[in-house]
């Protein structure tokens, strides 16, 4: 895994937050997604306390909230999908600014909105201030099941070999003539694909049997003895996010 494999959503600082061991990162991401998924869609107080939680994670991350919410787009198919509920729900309904809805409806879509984003933020923020070499360092050191490790590996190795071949058999397929924005012309987009799957197949089988020569044994080698890993300290840093939110979580099940 080379540095030139970062992912793009990668900022690269020297923050409290980027200075962290990722395993330590990873478990807290982990289980501050679980409080927030286990708190009653009515609390909508511990919402708006997970929010604040992770607005101060940014900021010690020097994460701008222009650049969270731009990335919060993805989210966006769910959000449309929530914003239908309130008019698919059925039970009690109540009228807002003269629409008939549906009260369950009402707090189905807010819990989707609400989570979803939540998880989303914590997510990004986690992707923000961890390369791409240090997340799978850090999937190792928690125990990660190695077959999931070395795909990831292989795939983040070589996925920049894909781009670039895939680039330039769109190229050829221009230069001649072919252009994959008229529906007439799928079919060879499609060939084109399957001629890049056995490519790939092909370069797969070749790195395999030159790694099988240097003695690989169907295990990656012990990645985080190169790095110390997470001490007491940090562990018990990365912990205060996640066990806030287990407080507030805890709270809003008591009093809901």
């Amino acid at each position: 895994m080379g540095a030139g494999h970062a992912h793009v959503l990668y900022r690269a600082g020297d923050s409290p937050v980027h200075r962290l061991p990722p395993e330590a990162k990873i478990a807290a991401m982990v289980a501050f997604t679980i409080a927030v998924v286990a708190t009653p869609r009515e609390a909508l107080w511990a919402f708006g306390a997970y929010a604040l939680l992770v607005a101060v994670v940014a900021a010690l991350a020097r994460v701008n909230a222009r650049w969270l919410l731009l990335r919060s787009t993805i989210e966006l198919p769910f959000v449309l999908f929530a914003f239908a509920l309130p008019f698919l729900g059925a039970g009690e309904r109540v009228d807002v600014a003269g629409l008939h809805l549906s009260v369950d409806g009402l707090y189905g879509a807010w819990n989707i909105i609400a989570k979803g984003t939540l998880g989303v933020w914590a997510s990004l923020l986690l992707a923000a201030t961890t390369s791409t070499r240090d997340l799978i360092v850090g999937l190792d050191r928690l125990r990660c099941p190695q077959i999931l490790t070395q795909i990831a590996t292989f795939m983040l190795r070589y996925l920049d070999v894909l781009v670039g071949e895939a680039r330039r058999m769109r190229l050829a397929r221009i230069s001649r003539g072919d252009d994959p924005r008229f529906v007439w012309q799928l079919r060879g987009f499609a060939a084109g694909i399957g001629a890049l799957f056995l490519r790939a197949f092909e370069r797969g089988e070749r790195v395999y049997l030159a790694m099988l020569s240097r003695g690989y044994s169907g295990r990656m080698p012990t990645v985080w003895q190169d790095t110390a890993a997470a001490t007491t300290g940090q562990w018990l840093i990365a912990a205060t996010v996640p066990v806030l939110a287990g407080t507030v979580a805890a709270t809003a099940a008591v009093l809901t």
